[in-house]
């Protein structure tokens, strides 16, 4: 063993390389990002000191896709991780919840990364629920150590259950570092053969009911595989229990240490250890739940009725906060302890909303879009996510709305079909080949009278500048390729000297009655620095 310091995501993706894997797929999401840059930044010293070929490491073009490419790769007998953050899982949702029937070949083990307090995320979701949901086991860390070693095991799992297996992170632990002892060099590639019972595959309905019945008789042996899990710590003190899982953990051991009058249970693997829950419920008279995310264990452990003769804390009941991410200070105060002394001195930041980076692309595209659309005030630009959503910002406020991944080119037509107009849609280059595409053949098909520009800035500016998988005159191919009338797929260059030309031609599309489609083109400022690869 040798000992690295690693963030969260680091880990899992290392514990996946001395898995044997053979292939890793993504698409960009913070705070997930960085388990697929890893194994891309290590991939050839990796595999090529210890004579292997590299990991298939790729960006792929929607979270849908990375999952159904990993999917293939289990088909074919070899393993597969998939990174997401937990909106991802959204996008993910078709092929993951099929997963659970068709189950896994090669070791099969996605990552999710979730984000309480939503330091990056439209909402908070818990991907705990998801895993429920498909009915497939899934693992919790507590902190790095556990994020690299729980990895290793999700696979040896997968194989042995023939079963997708899921590892839940949340930001702080995705983001923080810490001492990881790992493997010298790990394990080689692994591989088991290409599927033979296709038939398990085929998810026709006289299959699929096979296989989800096969799903079902499978969860008695889940079950007691989380009952006796060695990672579900239970111990048993005092009267007063707590309850805590994944990085809330780490904070209750910061407040109460190894208390001998707290009763504790350390959740780490689901589904929900079933037989330890009930001995530390018979045990305690009051018991406090500690988990960042939903009140998912708590939920579950009040039940409707709740537990006669005990008194259940958590955030039904405002010992912690119904919603954001937890802290150290926030469990002290669920658990009754005096807060720390305040500190000599506070200082005090002034508030830095983000912004668009000097030179932004972006900020000359608004401009020109603004003042184009001037003349009409019953104007509505729906926009979409990544750096220009910044714009809903002052100084620009110049979109209306940003829901999820594409939907500013859906909810541009279902307005225009409503009776606005001029309706706009705001959308990146990244996020248009994510799933902006089976928008616009939508409006294409339709000739809806709408204008959709595509902020084309040749990069994931967003979430680091990974490459984007489509630029330039490619742009132009897709979109008339989708159906769009060629006249009125313009591309114009975002700069001030273009200014007064491009509102022209931005107003002459919106005055245009029927679909058109405007690029704008000019390259992020951040991959024009030296150094950086374009």
């Amino acid at each position: 063993m040798k000992t690295e310091i690693l963030l969260g995501d680091e880990a899992v993706a290392l514990g996946a390389m001395h898995a044997g894997i053979a292939g890793a797929f993504s698409y960009p999401g913070t705070p997930a990002t960085e388990i697929l840059e890893y194994i891309g930044s290590v991939n050839h010293k990796f595999r090529a000191g210890n004579g292997r070929k590299p990991v298939v490491a790729t960006w792929s073009a929607n979270e849908k896709v990375a999952y159904e490419e990993a999917l293939g790769m289990s088909y074919a007998g070899k393993r597969a991780l998939i990174s997401m953050k937990h909106v991802g899982l959204n996008v993910a949702a078709d092929p993951f919840m099929s997963s659970a029937l068709t189950g896994a070949n090669g070791g099969l083990v996605l990552a999710v990364a979730d984000d309480p307090g939503m330091h990056s995320s439209q909402n908070e979701q818990d991907s705990r629920f998801y895993a429920q949901f498909a009915r497939i086991p899934a693992y919790e860390p507590s902190d790095q150590q556990e994020a690299y070693y729980l990895t290793l095991e999700a696979f040896e799992q997968s194989e042995r259950l023939g079963l997708p297996i899921m590892i839940r992170l949340v930001t702080r632990l995705a983001h923080g570092r810490g001492n990881v002892k790992v493997l010298e060099h790990g394990k080689n590639e692994s591989s088991i053969g290409v599927m033979k019972e296709s038939a398990d595959w085929t998810l026709m309905p006289v299959n699929a009911r096979r296989r989800f019945q096969r799903l079902v008789d499978a969860s008695a042996k889940i079950q007691s595989m989380a009952d006796e899990s060695t990672h579900n710590v239970l111990t048993l003190a005092g009267r007063r229990g707590i309850i805590c899982s994944g990085i809330a953990y780490g904070y209750v051991l910061e407040n109460v240490g190894p208390a001998t009058d707290v009763s504790t249970l350390k959740i780490t693997q689901y589904p929900l250890p079933v037989k330890k829950i009930q001995q530390l419920v018979e045990h305690c008279d009051e018991i406090t739940v500690i988990e960042d995310g939903y009140p998912f264990i708590e939920g579950h452990l009040r039940g409707v009725l709740g537990v006669p003769g005990k008194t259940i804390n958590g955030r039904f009941t405002d010992h912690l906060p119904m919603t954001g991410e937890l802290t150290p200070d926030i469990v002290r105060e669920a658990l009754g302890l005096e807060p720390h002394e305040a500190r000599d001195r506070e200082i005090d930041l002034g508030n830095r909303p983000p912004r668009l980076c000097n030179g932004c692309p972006h900020i000359d595209s608004y401009g020109a879009m603004l003042e184009a659309l001037k003349p009409y005030p019953g104007a509505v630009v729906f926009g979409d996510i990544g750096c220009y959503t910044l714009g809903a910002l002052p100084p620009y406020n110049a979109i209306q709305s940003c829901v999820d991944m594409g939907a500013s080119i859906g909810m541009a037509r279902g307005a225009a079909l409503g009776g606005v107009h001029p309706s706009c849609a705001v959308i990146g280059d990244s996020t248009f080949t994510h799933s902006g595409l089976s928008a616009l053949l939508g409006a294409a098909h339709e000739n809806t009278n709408m204008t959709v520009f595509i902020l084309d800035n040749a990069t994931v500016a967003m979430t680091g500048g990974q490459e984007a998988l489509a630029t330039g005159d490619e742009f132009v191919t897709l979109v008339r390729g989708l159906g769009v009338d060629p006249h009125h797929v313009k591309t114009i260059v975002p700069l001030p000297k273009e200014h007064e030309q491009n509102v022209r031609i931005i107003r002459e599309e919106i005055d245009y009655q029927e679909l058109s489609v405007v690029i704008l083109a000019r390259a992020c400022v951040q991959i024009k620095r030296p150094g950086v690869k374009k």
